[in-house]
């Protein structure tokens, strides 16, 4: 008697169903990506934000002026004599109208003066004088620290 095995695979109807687990881990490569590309941009754009004109200012020994609440009015002066009033360039003919104008505007009365050390005493004390006239009483001058003191030997 010939006994006949079955070959046949009991889960041969049947889909084998397999689970995926879902990946729980987060790819932080294009977070990095945008990190670096905003860093780039702000190291970059960093020195442009010191807005202002470059002048030799005097050095001195004076401390530094405490922090003011409202952005203090910027004078400078030039080397080659041009007088700026934060970013905007005017002649002397319009700097006392300009002063007045923007003195309405401002509730404190601190200007700082950036002169440049090349100009003379006279043409500081005349810039000076007309911030006084506009209404400007309270005048920083503004240096660099490590100049000479009277108690040094060297000057």
């Amino acid at each position: 008697m010939a006994v006949k095995l079955d070959t046949s695979d009991p889960m041969r109807g049947r889909r084998r169903r397999r689970r995926t687990r879902p990946v729980a881990e987060i790819n932080v490569t294009p977070f990095v990506d945008v990190m670096l590309v905003l860093l780039i941009v702000f190291m970059v754009s960093a020195p442009l934000l010191t807005a202002g004109v470059e002048v030799d200012l005097p050095k001195t020994a004076a401390g530094v002026l405490p922090s003011q609440e409202e952005e203090p009015l910027v004078v400078v002066l030039t080397a080659e004599g041009t007088i700026v009033i934060q970013t905007t360039e005017t002649s002397e003919d319009d700097f006392l109208t300009r002063l007045r104008g923007v003195v309405q505007e401002r509730s404190g009365d601190l200007v700082y003066l950036r002169a440049d050390a090349s100009n003379s005493y006279d043409r500081v004390m005349k810039i000076m004088g007309a911030m006084d006239k506009a209404g400007f009483g309270n005048v920083a001058l503004i240096t660099d620290l490590g100049g000479p003191t009277f108690d040094d030997p060297d000057g």
